[in-house]
């Protein structure tokens, strides 16, 4: 029977990230305002497609089956548009990670983005991380109850509109702003929003990291997707250790300059690659072996991290690689006089030549690295046929099905006739009149059902079914043979563009 220390669960451990200054930091908060910018706006954003179609700029219209994106209209039989760009994004996570790490579970992570959101709310209403701390220990008293209310109201308010811009994607956004505020949305956009509403809420508020570690499956897969060569937070080690305090770090560096002094000039003795202040440089008498390196263990990184972790335990599944505990460190390196950088984006690789006090590559070297040209040159190579996809593909197109039951009928006159179920699409933004012929090798002719002409009006951005007849004469080779070849064309009577696509026809000795 397991015991508590063999269990496979550990209740969560609330976090309390202390608020940090700094270019990461900052860049958080131009990436957390664009993507949220971007997230709330875009439905609202009009777009003039012509009368009858919707004239919103984004939208994901599952009734009319099709998903507009500004001047881009994508069919359902074109849905490998959308399989392309889900390629790319998953191509260009490849690439991403490979070259920086998890630099989108750090910055533009929709979890991160909303968590970062409801920390931010957090701190407004609790104070920063010592008084949250405090908070949360206290008992339950009018104080925490109304500092709790406050914030869960907010975070509340925060979730619906998340969920609420989330269905405005999917129809037009004034009108059910309208539906929305007048009670009268469908149940579906009810529904929707209270999901969403209730997962922003849960995940942002109460299982931020928890997420990340056990819901994301990312983290167990960037284990690949990263080498030695990969850039990405890490601390380094080889200068921060042995980790001393204050008054540690003054003893030793004060023993070491007694012994100088008594030794005279000599070399050898330990040298650490950043000498400290006051401290012999490997001139002079030796540098004791515990002599301090520059990480004071002032638990800033720790402090600062949303995850809880402690990046000196080295590279963990956990690190999201936002980079905020970069700026807690050189902000400590700055106060105590010793270079930034003791937490910083490296390579593995460069370890080695750090340690012997030699540079590192350049960041373009690790970068333009065969493996991330070669998840480039993929990525832009999808790109570029998804484009050229899109500017050559027709505005009229028809797809043909044979009727096979019966696959032809004998007329009266002894003339063989096939049917076919003809499908017009009309990708203008105005109805369009289609002309229908046939091309053979043998005499044919081609009749429309219901009409004297061989003519068909398609409605503007819509598709049209109508049945089609083709007739070969008694005596005919095709009405007497198995199968002939044809190809059934249509031409737009506006433009003259013309699309056809090919079908056989069934003779009597099909039989």
């Amino acid at each position: 029977m397991a015991t508590n220390s063999d269990s496979l669960y550990a209740a969560r451990a609330p976090i309390f990230p202390k608020r940090v200054s700094g270019p990461f930091r900052r860049l958080k908060w131009q990436i957390m305002a664009v993507t949220l910018g971007i997230y709330y706006f875009v439905p609202w954003i009009r777009w003039d497609r012509g009368p009858d179609l919707p004239d919103q700029a984004v939208l994901v219209d599952m009734a009319g089956r099709r998903f507009y994106f500004f001047w881009i209209e994508i069919w359902p039989h074109e849905f490998y548009f959308v399989a392309g760009l889900l390629v790319m994004a998953g191509l260009g996570l490849f690439l991403f990670t490979a070259a920086l790490g998890r630099v989108w579970c750090g910055y533009t992570c929709p979890q991160t983005v909303w968590t970062d959101l409801f920390i931010l709310v957090e701190r407004w209403v609790e104070g920063d991380r010592n008084a949250r701390m405090r908070l949360d220990k206290a008992p339950w008293s009018a104080r925490k109850w109304r500092l709790r209310l406050t914030k869960w109201t907010i975070w509340l308010l925060i979730s619906v509109a998340t969920g609420g811009a989330w269905v405005f994607y999917f129809t037009d956004a004034p009108t059910l702003a309208l539906d929305l505020v007048t009670l009268n949305a469908h149940p579906a956009a009810w529904s929707a929003i209270a999901l969403l509403t209730a997962t922003t809420f849960t995940f942002g508020g109460f299982m931020r990291e928890q997420i990340c570690i056990y819901a994301c499956p990312w983290p167990r897969i960037q284990g690949a997707m990263m080498d030695e060569d990969t850039l990405t937070v890490a601390y380094r080690e080889w200068r921060g250790e042995p980790r001393g305090k204050g008054l540690r770090r003054r003893a030793v560096a004060e023993a070491a300059e007694t012994t100088t002094r008594a030794a005279g000039p000599q070399i050898g003795g330990r040298s650490p690659a950043i000498p400290m202040p006051g401290m012999p440089t490997g001139v002079g008498g030796p540098i004791p072996d515990n002599a301090p390196g520059d990480c004071i263990d002032c638990n800033a990184c720790v402090n600062v991290c949303p995850m809880g972790i402690d990046i000196r335990d080295g590279q963990q599944m956990a690190c999201i690689t936002c980079a905020l505990c970069i700026d807690a460190c050189d902000e400590v390196m700055g106060k105590i006089g010793r270079p930034r950088g003791l937490i910083d984006y490296i390579a593995l690789a460069d370890a080695p030549a750090e340690r012997e006090g030699r540079a590192p590559r350049s960041v373009w070297r690790h970068v333009l690295r065969p493996r991330n040209i070669f998840y480039f040159a993929l990525w832009g190579g999808i790109g570029l046929a998804l484009v050229f996809a899109l500017f050559i593909r027709p505005d009229i197109e028809l797809t043909v099905a044979p009727v096979r039951n019966p696959t032809f009928v004998t007329l009266s006159d002894g003339a063989v006739r096939n049917a076919y179920d003809v499908r017009l699409r009309n990708k203008h933004g105005e109805p369009r009149d289609f002309t229908l012929g046939v091309t053979t090798s043998s005499d044919l002719s081609l009749s429309v059902e219901g009409v004297a002409e061989t003519s068909v009006e398609v409605p503007a951005d819509a598709q049209a079914l109508t049945r089609v007849y083709v007739t070969a004469p008694a005596g005919a080779k095709a009405a007497q043979g198995d199968t002939t070849d044809l190809r059934i064309w249509i031409m737009d009577d506006i433009s003259g563009e013309r699309a056809s696509a090919p079908t056989t026809f069934n003779g009597r000795g099909t039989r």
